[in-house]
């Protein structure tokens, strides 16, 4: 597409998005629009037309969204329109100041990104509310759990290559061992300082020492130790060593079925992994659990919250 073309089409896609929100009877006539136009563009492209919207009617757009939409329709658009970090950093918040800490929010989020996106995170969350996400975290969260979330915070996980070391595995592995088989504040000190510090890479390594030397897997020598949301977010970890679109593909199901369609877990991974590993995250979904996300989006959701989540997920609707 050539750059005129390219602003022709934002331009377009704003006077769309004007037209949906001066609507007489938006409720039941352009909801369809703003569905098409947000979910069939890329983040990028959002952030234009966004710009461009703002432009062409001196109104921003989020706010015309946040006005005219409702409910779970509404978050599932105005969280398109964010940039992923705000994105991110909005559900943090939310998780920390809404009613009652949503600690498994705390745990996906903060267990599951890059350096970078941390980085990008904390960023974009003391712009946006004035305060440190550390800060918050330290009021909000408690004991080892709260200590293992700071770690987090901080992105200093080791990433990139350099750091794969089989000496190394060889003896977090050990320490690993050890820190399970009694669960003291010094036990609990070494696990997280080895799953929050250490790269991906390396902890592979480890799991895999582990299981060779121990016959167990760590998964399961945490599970039988700890309890409660360090626990949870312990494991989190580990699953995401093993696999991002696998422990996504887990998380979704979970708050399809055993939560009764847990919407803003279910909204939240939609959004923020819909431009990274979403195709993959649906591959695993449909093997593991038989039906496709579309089939139970489709089976739980309604109305144009479910259009926008069928749209987000397109691709896989011929598996239901």
């Amino acid at each position: 597409m050539s750059i005129i073309n390219f602003m022709k089409a934002h331009v377009y896609y704003a006077a769309v998005l004007n037209i949906s929100t001066e609507c007489p009877a938006f409720k039941e006539c352009n909801k369809d629009d703003i569905i098409d136009v947000l979910t069939q563009c890329s983040n990028e492209q959002r952030m234009i037309i966004g710009q461009t919207y703002n432009a062409m009617y001196g109104k921003d757009l989020i706010t015309d969204l946040k006005e005219k939409l409702s409910e779970h329709f509404k978050q599932v658009m105005v969280g398109l329109m964010y940039p992923p970090a705000l994105f991110d950093a909005h559900e943090l918040r939310h998780a920390m100041k809404g009613a009652g800490t949503d600690e498994n929010c705390l745990i996906e989020i903060l267990a599951s990104r890059t350096n970078s996106e941390i980085y990008a995170i904390n960023q974009c969350y003391m712009m946006q509310f004035g305060i440190q996400l550390q800060e918050d975290i330290d009021s909000e969260t408690s004991g080892h759990f709260r200590d293992a979330l700071m770690l987090l915070a901080q992105g200093v996980r080791e990433e990139g290559y350099g750091y794969e070391d089989q000496g190394m595995a060889a003896q977090d592995a050990t320490a690993l061992w050890e820190a399970c088989q009694d669960e003291t504040g010094e036990n609990k000190s070494v696990l997280q300082d080895i799953l929050c510090k250490k790269g991906f890479q390396q902890l592979w390594m480890a799991f895999q020492e582990f299981q060779l030397v121990y016959g167990q897997d760590i998964q399961e020598a945490i599970n039988n130790c700890y309890e409660g949301h360090f626990q949870q977010l312990l494991v989190a970890i580990v699953l995401c060593v093993r696999g991002k679109a696998s422990y996504f593909a887990r998380k979704l199901y979970s708050a399809i079925y055993d939560y009764g369609f847990h919407n803003r877990t279910i909204i939240r991974i939609m959004i923020s992994r819909s431009e990274i590993d979403l195709t993959n995250i649906k591959t695993i979904y449909k093997t593991s659990y038989g039906n496709s996300l579309h089939h139970d989006i489709k089976k739980y959701a309604s109305g144009h919250y479910k259009a926008a989540l069928l749209a987000i997920c397109t691709g896989d609707a011929e598996q239901y």
